[in-house]
């Protein structure tokens, strides 16, 4: 007998689970409908963020970095699959090696960002590098799955938790990471990804007052705006690249915290 296949529904990813937007809507992207993501969806993502991040930081550097080497062992075992939805294998593959490349950092962040500071007087003094928080991403439309894991990793790596929105116009393939990323040892809420008009979600995470940064790669043109709206509770402002790979832009989701500590009693 024949039968119908069971179609996917392509959901958001809150929480570490898949809603369907609050508010029912779809946009069309490459042939399929697609959740649209509305402005309280973004909220509930940052919500989620905020209960995970601080698991997330307390992590140590060496697990972050085991966890996050995890996440590339599940886009490996569904390589087929992500090829079939960005740009071919060789995006996958340098995807999943860029995953990998920042885990390797997670551990020796400290030892390049931080360090220890000469001081006139008996005392040491430390700088520590420390997560900002919650972070907003805001994905390029082109590479789809690069473009997104890119800007994804950097704030990961340093603690921090993210509610990133994909590519408009080929969201399929951050929704391929999404099912990666629930079934590895990710806390649920520590990486949240919206999909639909950024435009309806953008203004949201750039004016919410529990996001700390928002990396503004796929601002598109609005980055005045989003800058004008995130200047309320000072966020910190990152213009990021698709294709760039440096332990630098670790750094910028990063805070630095100065340490004194007397010498002897």
């Amino acid at each position: 007998m024949s039968r119908l296949p069971v179609r996917k529904t392509y959901k958001l990813f809150i929480g570490g689970a898949f809603p369907r937007s609050e508010s029912g809507r779809t946009y069309e992207a490459e042939g399929q409908n697609v959740a649209s993501a509305s402005r309280k969806d973004a909220r509930d993502a940052v919500r989620a963020a905020r209960a995970a991040q601080p698991g997330w930081a307390g992590a140590t550097a060496y697990n972050r970095g085991q966890v996050l080497y995890r996440l590339a062992e599940m886009m490996e075992a569904r390589a087929a699959e992500f090829a079939e939805l960005s740009s071919g294998r060789a995006e996958v593959e340098r995807s999943i090696d860029r995953i990998v490349w920042y885990a390797g950092w997670a551990d020796k962040l400290s030892q390049v960002i931080g360090g220890t500071n000469p001081v006139a007087g008996p005392y040491f003094n430390f700088t520590i590098p420390e997560p900002s928080g919650v972070v907003a991403v805001l994905a390029p439309d082109e590479p789809p799955l690069l473009g997104l894991v890119t800007r994804l990793l950097p704030p990961l790596v340093g603690g921090n938790a993210v509610v990133a929105v994909a590519s408009e116009t080929r969201p399929l393939a951050a929704i391929e990471l999404a099912e990666a990323i629930a079934t590895s040892d990710l806390p649920g809420g520590v990486v949240n990804i919206l999909t639909g008009r950024r435009a309806d979600v953008a203004p949201t995470l750039a004016s919410h007052m529990d996001v700390n940064a928002i990396d503004l790669c796929g601002a598109n043109g609005a980055s005045t705006e989003l800058e004008e709206l995130a200047a309320d509770n000072v966020k910190r402002i990152v213009r990021g690249r698709a294709d760039v790979q440096s332990p630098w832009e670790i750094a910028s989701f990063l805070e630095l915290k100065t340490v004194w500590h007397p010498i002897g009693t």
